[in-house]
């Protein structure tokens, strides 16, 4: 049944097109617009680089009605504790002192936040993180301060140079030149996306950061807007690869907003790229982005070819290969 302000709107509509010779052509147009306003989420995990466990993780919590927060979470802390991924967590690449320096944020439906920056010790930072975001009034905490807060909350100091890292990273001291490979190096991050099935989206994003970074070091992973974000109006994105060149550009807090403006995933993660090849060297560095909408849609895109990115939305997880910025 019309409500009196839709049948007004209709009446008017239709008189008007009646007098331009259109006749009853303003239902139609009506009823499609209204349609058009119509958004239909679909419940969904994105993911950086090929993280298909993590990325099962996250959708088996979702599908079984869980909050988009713990999701994306638990799927992250997959590589956090993988010893063999050497750009996130335990098992990560030193700085160039030999130290494994973390990065993480995370970021709820309601806008609320938390991130950890240069923390040591700690195998699931963004757990931190999202302490931080519950239990604090900040949403940024670093270093010393950091692990107190770690400690205060039940965490626990253990190593984190594994004997293959470590082993790397003396056989690097032998020359000390930074010259990283792109899509191994620096693809020092995952970030992930999660949609709930009551549409709720969440964020996160961690990382050891770039291998052999300058002590102190901190990247894009961390910073909400740069490596993360999500509004819950629109959707979210994350970023990989070299954070300064994200920072520079506030890189995923740019997709979402373009995404707001009614550009595709796909067409707001190649904006994103090229706002950095227009202003940034970029022929020798990578960063990707990829990104989920309220309805389901999905985009990825990068400077180098070879970034990919995992996507459940049935579960079933598939490797997707973005295309990038110097193959066009």
């Amino acid at each position: 049944m019309l409500n009196r302000r839709k049948f007004i709107r209709r009446s008017a509509l239709s008189s008007f097109l009646a007098s331009m010779g259109l006749g009853s052509a303003a239902c139609a147009f009506d009823d499609q617009h209204q349609n058009n306003q119509q958004k239909v989420t679909v419940p969904g995990v994105i993911a950086t680089w090929e993280n298909i466990r993590a990325n099962q993780v996250a959708w088996e919590i979702i599908d079984k009605g869980g909050s988009a927060l713990d999701a994306v979470e638990a799927g992250v802390r997959v590589p956090e504790a993988d010893e063999n991924d050497q750009s996130v967590g335990y098992g990560g690449r030193p700085d160039r002192d030999g130290k494994v320096t973390l990065d993480a944020c995370i970021m709820n439906e309601q806008g609320d936040c938390g991130s950890v920056c240069f923390l040591q010790g700690i195998k699931h930072p963004v757990s931190v993180a999202r302490k931080v975001m519950e239990e604090t009034p900040h949403v940024i905490l670093a270093g010393e301060g950091a692990l107190k807060f770690a400690l205060s909350q039940g965490f626990e100091v253990e190593g984190l140079l594994t004997e293959k890292s470590k082993k790397e990273w003396e056989e690097w001291k032998v020359d000390s030149k930074y010259q990283p490979v792109i899509n191994i190096e620096n693809h020092d991050t995952i970030g992930m996306v999660t949609i709930d099935k009551k549409g709720n989206i969440s964020g996160a994003c961690t990382t050891s950061g770039m291998a052999y970074k300058v002590h102190g070091r901190v990247g894009d992973s961390p910073i909400i807007g740069a490596g993360m974000f999500v509004d819950n109006e629109v959707g979210g994105a994350v970023a990989t690869g070299v954070g300064e060149a994200v920072l520079k550009t506030l890189g995923s807090f740019l997709v979402v907003e373009l995404m707001r403006q009614g550009r595709t995933p796909q067409q707001a993660c190649e904006e994103a790229v090229k706002r950095i090849a227009q202003k940034q060297k970029y022929k020798d560095i990578q960063v990707g982005y990829c990104a989920m909408n309220k309805n389901g849609q999905y985009g990825a895109f990068s400077i180098q070819p070879g970034f990919s990115y995992v996507l459940n939305q049935t579960g079933e997880t598939q490797i997707l290969k973005a295309k990038s910025f110097l193959e066009e």
